[in-house]
């Protein structure tokens, strides 16, 4: 059985199963790529659930885990060369995963590095833009007076929209015939921008039937389904 006793995260969080790769996070939608991507693999996994009500995030275990105090992270208790395996940041989890696999990502390397490139655009422009238009929307930014914050995020969420309906014009998804770790990664972020956030008026979503198509496709996935649920609530 393996040992994860040197890691400080799991004396707050023990590990029942400590065979199993430790899932630490929440259901965001960064939180929710790992939970979707452990459930379309089948990679046994353990899920703790990271509470921000109560500054978990911040909590000494979990900064030793991941010094950023972000959801999600992982520990891998069968890493490279057998040796467990902390890591953190939600892209470079799916792409650990999809390696460790051989899983929902393509084997040429071509089709590899292009779908880490949409990876990337999710991770350096779909997320932070959402989240900064989630924000102006509908939490705090709204009691700003200023409008400009909250129009220069309207219009990069439409530009960034609009970057994805033309690749998905004639795919099934990201890639083509083949669901990817891209897919994982940018479509809980559609979901949310639209549902949690409730700004799919204000970015016009119905100019994008590609994205909305492929969105209900993903939603669709059995794996999807759960895992939006990982970890569950309290």
């Amino acid at each position: 059985m393996a040992n994860l006793s040197a890691f400080p995260i799991t004396r707050k969080w023990p590990a029942s199963h400590p065979e199993r790769l430790q899932l630490y996070s929440l259901t965001t939608p960064n939180g929710v790529k790992v939970s979707i991507m452990l459930e379309e693999i089948g990679l046994p996994y353990e899920a703790h659930r990271v509470s921000f009500d109560s500054n978990d995030q911040l909590s000494p275990e979990f900064l030793s885990l991941n010094p950023n105090n972000k959801i999600p992270a992982i520990l891998d208790p069968h890493g490279p060369n057998g040796q467990p395996l902390a890591l953190f940041e939600s892209g470079a989890i799916l792409i650990y995963l999809a390696e460790k696999t051989g899983q929902l990502l393509p084997q040429d390397a071509a089709g590899r590095y292009e779908c880490i490139q949409w990876l990337m655009f999710q991770m350096g422009g779909v997320g932070p833009m959402f989240g900064q238009l989630g924000f102006f929307h509908k939490f705090a930014g709204k009691d700003i007076e200023d409008p400009r914050p909250r129009e220069r995020y309207i219009a990069e969420a439409k530009r960034l929209l609009g970057v994805l309906e033309q690749r998905l014009d004639g795919r099934a998804w990201i890639m083509g015939d083949e669901y990817s770790i891209a897919d994982i990664a940018l479509f809980p972020w559609v979901r949310t921008l639209v549902d949690f956030y409730a700004a799919g008026d204000l970015v016009e979503f119905q100019r994008f039937p590609n994205v909305e198509r492929v969105l209900q496709a993903f939603l669709a996935r059995p794996a999807v389904v759960r895992g939006l649920e990982i970890p569950s609530q309290p």
